[in-house]
């Protein structure tokens, strides 16, 4: 990507969350990453988002999360839009970032610094001060797991600001999606957040979906997209149940930790976390290899337990 224009047209569809695969020795594993990357476009998906919550950012250091950036641009090339997360409690990192992941061809996803008493006047001169920072533009990140949550009165200010082109949201409330949807319709580009709760916000109207339980699960995330999409809102319900008790798992033991235990499972690479999160223990990785035996026995999952 090139331009905000660019990146306007280009942010819709399934956006894969890529974990980040750490090795025994705690270093990111890049043929693993690259391998994760390559799996989910080989089936179809539209996009990728590094560096996100899920992919660990808050762990790693600024020059790691450069060099991550930097791989995976190389990798992917302009082959699907990136989203390259800049989050930080430091405006001048998420300022650096951003201009890199600008410069990279990615689309910077950018947070309100995560700091004590901020006010929404606060947040709206920090993006408009950061929108002219990356040339392809920014996507606002609403991300309430690491710190402020963004109200749907202050994102529909901040949606006016030139250069702001995408929303990833992660509140899911009800009535902030209907805000949300009702209001900035047509005017950027929104994508759910989350897998575990996606029907809702794509059946509003959002442009798409961004999932970290696709690197596990990449075919059955696929089905339920292409199915509501599609406007099969039976069958994307029905596959939608068939992995709740994954998302069950997801929710008790935490994400990223369920879904690279999950791709062990399969065969494929997660790699361990980082702390202050831990890997599952044996108990609770045996809980997962159940549901997943269950989800596997389905047909209509296409899921297989060992790839």
């Amino acid at each position: 990507m090139k331009t905000p224009h660019e990146a306007a047209d280009r942010i819709e569809g399934l956006f894969n969350i890529t974990v980040t695969p750490f090795d025994k020795d705690g270093g990111v594993d890049n043929d693993a990453l690259c391998a994760s990357i390559d799996r989910v476009l080989n089936i179809g998906f539209d996009g990728l988002l590094i560096g996100g919550t899920y992919g660990e950012f808050s762990t790693m250091d600024n020059d790691e999360r450069v060099t991550l950036f930097k791989t995976v641009m190389d990798h992917v090339g302009d082959k699907v839009p990136v989203l390259l997360c800049t989050a930080h409690s430091d405006s001048r990192v998420i300022f650096d970032l951003t201009e890199l992941a600008g410069n990279l061809g990615g689309l910077p996803m950018v947070t309100a610094p995560y700091v004590s008493e901020v006010n929404d006047d606060h947040i709206y001169r920090f993006f408009k001060r950061v929108s002219g920072m990356s040339k392809t533009g920014i996507m606002i990140y609403n991300a309430p797991g690491i710190g402020i949550t963004l109200s749907p009165q202050i994102i529909c200010r901040l949606a006016e600001i030139d250069g702001m082109v995408a929303l990833k949201q992660g509140d899911l409330n009800p009535t902030s999606i209907d805000i949300l949807a009702s209001q900035l319709h047509g005017k950027i580009r929104m994508l759910c957040a989350s897998d575990l709760a996606l029907l809702g916000p794509l059946a509003m109207g959002f442009d798409g979906v961004s999932s970290t339980n696709s690197c596990a699960l990449p075919e059955l995330i696929h089905s339920i997209y292409h199915a509501i999409k599609n406007g099969d809102a039976t069958t994307a319900g029905h596959l939608q149940r068939l992995w709740y008790p994954l998302r069950e798992l997801a929710r008790k033991y935490g994400q990223p930790q369920t879904t690279k235990a999950i791709m062990d499972l399969r065969g494929w690479s997660g790699g361990g976390v980082r702390l202050p999160l831990l890997d599952l223990n044996a108990d609770q990785k045996q809980q997962v290899r159940l549901a997943l035996e269950e989800l596997s026995c389905n047909e209509a999952s296409s899921v297989s337990l060992v790839a």
